[in-house]
């Protein structure tokens, strides 16, 4: 393959493995994560660091306290060497939290730093470090319950009222 085409190929693999492990966290799918960490890999958060099998048994099932959230990655820059690569991944992240008996919703921005290899044809994270830039604490949890700006959910599949992921059904060709 041209090495240019061969370098937006590896880009957009980054880019999808990036996503599909934000996507596997919100859901808390062990499956989706790893397919994104290689089974050596290395993680520091700051708060938590260590071996991957130590970082899979942190967010799946994930910290009682913490019910959901939503990880929106943001550019990501990839700088390609063979098959090695960085990439710097801008990331906010929300979370419903349980403190103290009350859920509070919280966000959080900052940067993944991703050492990634390709082994066999395939790009996953062999290290990853977590940047913090801000958090915010925005107070009382919303009550889903009551909809969203007045207006009530109109079916079973929206917040408040949803069992498990709506988007897994919906991929699978599932509408309700």
């Amino acid at each position: 393959m041209d090495e240019t085409l061969q370098a937006l190929v590896d880009r957009e693999a980054i880019r999808s493995c990036v996503a599909r492990l934000a996507r596997g966290e919100d859901r808390r799918s062990a499956d989706l994560i790893r397919s994104c960490w290689w089974p050596d890999a290395k993680f520091d958060y700051g708060v938590y660091g260590g071996e991957f099998d130590a970082y899979l048994a942190w967010v799946v099932p994930g910290a009682d306290a913490i019910k959901d959230t939503q990880h929106v990655v943001g550019q990501t820059h990839i700088e390609l060497a063979g098959d090695i690569a960085k990439a710097e991944s801008h990331v906010i992240s929300y979370h419903r939290v349980e403190i103290e008996g009350v859920d509070r919703d919280t966000c959080i921005g900052g940067r993944y730093l991703d050492s990634f290899e390709k082994r066999d044809g395939e790009w996953r994270i062999a290290d990853r470090i977590m940047l913090y830039d801000w958090e915010q604490d925005w107070g009382a949890a919303a009550d889903w319950s009551k909809g969203v700006m007045g207006y009530p959910f109109t079916a079973s599949h929206f917040p408040g009222t949803a069992k498990g992921d709506f988007s897994e059904s919906w991929f699978a060709g599932k509408r309700p």
